[in-house]
């Protein structure tokens, strides 16, 4: 019982070194969100972002489809406002499992699937495999 419990321990260690380059890069918008009046808290293992200058920098246009409600980056979640998070929180955590399985290899994966789907003629981000299996969990 006692190693079993050692083992998990070290398991949920080893997954969060493994999501560690893009959880460290997601780390950069909590003094943002903090030096501009936002909101950070944890919850279930994932620290979320929200409000002050993570919210102008979700609704500007550095995305190539527009403003978004919430990313997720690694173990980190970044939402315009509290509200975002809430209603997009299963779908982001299906994010957080796809980088807990890819790791360091998810941003590339997930570019290459948009890629793929626009040379297919469809959506990069609606048809991203990514985003359908984020989509299906969260209905």
């Amino acid at each position: 019982m006692k190693t079993q419990l050692m083992t998990t321990r070290l398991q949920k260690v080893l997954v969060y070194v493994w999501v560690s380059p893009t959880t460290l890069f997601g780390l950069l918008f909590v003094p943002i969100a903090f030096l501009s009046g936002g909101r950070i808290q944890l919850v279930g293992g994932v620290i979320e972002v929200s409000g002050g200058l993570v919210r102008r920098f979700l609704k500007s246009r550095l995305f190539v489809l527009g403003e978004v409600a919430a990313i997720t980056l690694g173990h980190v979640v970044l939402g315009q406002d509290y509200g975002s998070l809430v209603a997009s929180r299963e779908h982001e955590r299906m994010h957080v499992r796809q980088y807990e399985l890819w790791g360091p290899l998810m941003v590339p994966v997930y570019l290459f699937s948009s890629c793929l789907a626009t040379v297919r003629g469809r959506h990069p981000y609606w048809d991203n495999w990514f985003e359908r299996a984020a989509y299906r969990i969260a209905q």
